[in-house]
């Protein structure tokens, strides 16, 4: 964390300075808007939370419920959302109060006695390593906390506007807040009178039964499975060995149940197996009791028993598979004809099982990626065909997840002697953890995708997937860090420049090398995406570019590095330190990811997705990646270059 570059901070480095439409923020809904946030769902939230580090737009998310929510239905946190947590500075306080899980247990019929149940196996959760984070149990309510606190402590000190429900929505081809919404007080002094707002854009976050997919003609498709699970969270005293594992147990009886364990050290869950659902059932079986699921887990966990105490929360479900065909209010015709201006998130327009954890976590990443965008349009950053690319990238995401769950859930529900092979059930889960882990999402090339013609210099970022972090030493204080987590939620692109094999070297040198080239290209050409950033700025208001070097950190002359690498931020030009790596050397960089030591350049969005590899020496082909994404700033300062 970095403070004290704007004067010394005597309280909580957490909390920005106020900026922007922060200064003063107004306690009412404003009449006019330029994005307005339908729901405080995750989705919602993090897309709150990423547009109030853009103090100039003015942002307000508004939430039906009177208040914050007390216990969400969610619990499942896969480790992509706790990088994504590191970069919006909690994941060490929600690690701190969640429950880890660091192994699956599978319990099956005793083969001697098939109304027993017995443990068949344990299968570590995360067998590859794939990511330094762990998985998570933790309740849905406390994540919107915590992004609560951070929008709280932004520049733009934005809060949810309880007690508004949205009702309809019409867009219009002209005026610069072109979406008129209609919001219903829902409590308060004004309960039941209606509300306009207008709004350059919309974000519905308002679930399964969007009223904002129903505006802009949206609908669910898919299909149900015709399978019923009861689920709660409960608090019991047991003789099951394994309460405090996840465990997916089969019975001989007939039954499955899934067990996850919650935060606290005495909270689980059980999603437990109500059986087949009879297709003119109309929705019957959502009536069974809580004492009817309890049951049936008794007879499910025999020769074990459950003796419940307390339950927090209870529901019953109906798997069921939907997607909708776009995420925004275009229709396929006007694709290119026109901007998007509303777009769907979450639950809104994707739905599934909760069992394989993945709705918190495939939600939030929708919000994180339509948020940085909206940002980048509305402060003059990227041209608003970007727009167009948040339901290109994330509908391809939420049918492969939909793909997964199906198989995975359909699993769930076999009987013990329905698998042609008793391990299939742990195979699977060991074999497929890198998707619910979050880290199968692999955009295609697109304006913010670059082709993967440079992929084999840096193999273990590929381009289109999240940007894995790895261990390196911050030079100027020679701390080992992850080198990921010092990329924060700020809306800034990521520059990673892993250096040639040569050292920095001092003044005006014959033989630079192709560095310090580099960094003598993308701090000064006119062709430098840099060149796009505002005159009055700091130099890193749009870029973060950081350098990584193949040497030790006690090899390196901290004088010797260019100056881009080390910018003066700050209202007094401070020098920032910390953009200068080393190896370490035990996990280097280099190896571990497959870099070329010719010297890469690893460009990431925003929101952690690698956009382009390429040599330290295609100066050209990086401004050319740029430019579209920078219009029309940076074309008008490419044309004042060319005429100079």
């Amino acid at each position: 964390m970095q403070f004290h570059h704007h004067g010394y901070v005597s309280g909580d480095p957490r909390v920005q300075p106020a900026a922007g439409v922060g200064i003063d923020r107004p306690v009412e809904l404003p009449d006019e808007v330029d994005v307005l946030i339908v729901g405080s769902g995750p989705a919602g939230m993090l897309a709150a939370a990423q547009l109030s580090q853009f103090p100039n737009v003015t942002t307000r998310i508004v939430e039906r419920r009177p208040g914050r929510l007390a216990i969400g239905q969610a619990d499942g946190i896969q480790a992509r959302s706790v990088e994504t947590f590191q970069a919006f500075g909690f994941a060490g306080r929600i690690i701190d109060e969640a429950y880890a899980i660091t192994e699956m247990a599978f319990w099956k019929p005793d083969a001697t006695d098939p109304s027993r149940i017995i443990r068949t196996a344990r299968t570590p959760d995360d067998p590859a390593g794939i990511s330094e984070f762990p998985h998570l149990i933790v309740n849905q309510a406390r994540v919107l906390d915590y992004f609560a606190e951070f929008m709280a402590n932004s520049p733009a000190r934005m809060t949810p506007d309880y007690g508004y429900e949205f009702q309809d929505l019409e867009v219009s081809s002209e005026g610069e807040y072109p979406v008129t919404v209609t919001l219903l007080h829902t409590s308060g002094p004004h309960e039941g009178r209606h509300r306009t707002v207008r709004a350059k854009y919309v974000v519905g976050a308002d679930g399964a039964r969007s009223k904002v997919r129903q505006a802009i003609g949206c609908t669910l498709a898919g299909d149900a499975a015709n399978h019923a699970w009861g689920v709660m969270d409960a608090l019991a005293v047991t003789d099951f060995p394994d309460i405090r594992t996840k465990c997916a147990i089969q019975s001989g009886s007939g039954g499955s149940i899934l067990l996850i364990p919650r935060e606290g050290g005495h909270l689980f869950r059980m999603y437990v197996d109500l059986g087949e659902v009879d297709p003119d059932d109309n929705g019957a079986v959502r009536s069974t009791t809580i004492e009817e699921i309890i049951q049936k887990a008794n007879g499910i966990l025999h020769p074990y028993t459950l003796d419940v105490r307390n339950v927090a929360w209870h529901s019953v479900y109906e798997v069921g598979h939907r997607l909708t065909d776009r995420f925004d209010d275009v229709l396929p015709e006007d694709r290119g004809t026109r901007t998007p201006r509303v777009f769907i998130t979450g639950d809104a327009c994707h739905t599934h099982s909760a069992k394989a954890g993945q709705g918190m976590n495939v939600s939030m990443q929708d919000g994180f990626n339509i948020a940085w965008k909206l940002g980048h349009v509305l402060e003059g950053r990227s041209p608003e065909a970007l727009l167009s690319t948040y339901s290109e990238e994330r509908q391809v995401v939420a049918k492969n997840l939909i793909d997964f769950d199906k198989e995975w859930s359909t699993m769930m529900a076999k009987k013990p002697e329905e698998f042609g092979d008793p391990t299939e059930l742990e195979n699977f889960y060991v074999s497929t953890a890198e998707f619910p882990a979050g880290f199968m999402t692999e955009y295609a090339p697109s304006m913010l995708i670059a082709a993967a013609d440079h992929q084999d210099l840096a193999t273990g970022f590929p381009v289109g997937k999240r940007f894995k972090s790895a261990p390196v030493v911050r030079v100027g204080d020679t701390n080992p860090i992850h080198l990921g987590h010092h990329a924060t939620a700020d809306g800034r692109w990521r520059i990673y420049v892993f250096a040639d094999q040569a050292l920095p070297s001092r003044g005006k040198q014959a033989a630079a090398s192709a560095t310090d080239r580099f960094a003598e290209w993308i701090a000064n050409s006119p062709e430098s995406p840099l060149a796009a950033t505002p005159s009055g700025a700091d130099p890193d208001a749009w870029f973060d570019v950081k350098v990584i070097y193949q040497q030790a950190h006690s090899d390196l002359d901290m004088a010797a590095v260019p100056a881009v690498f080390k910018p003066q931020v700050g209202p007094f030009k401070l020098t920032d330190y910390e953009k200068v790596y080393a190896t370490d050397p035990a996990a280097d960089i280099f190896e571990l990811r497959g870099v070329d030591r010719g010297g890469v350049v690893v460009v990431v969005r925003p929101d952690q997705y690698v956009a382009n590899v390429l040599p330290l020496t295609s100066t050209a082909e990086l401004g050319a990646f740029f430019t579209p994404l920078l219009a029309p700033r940076l074309e008008a300062s490419l044309a004042s270059g060319a005429a100079r």
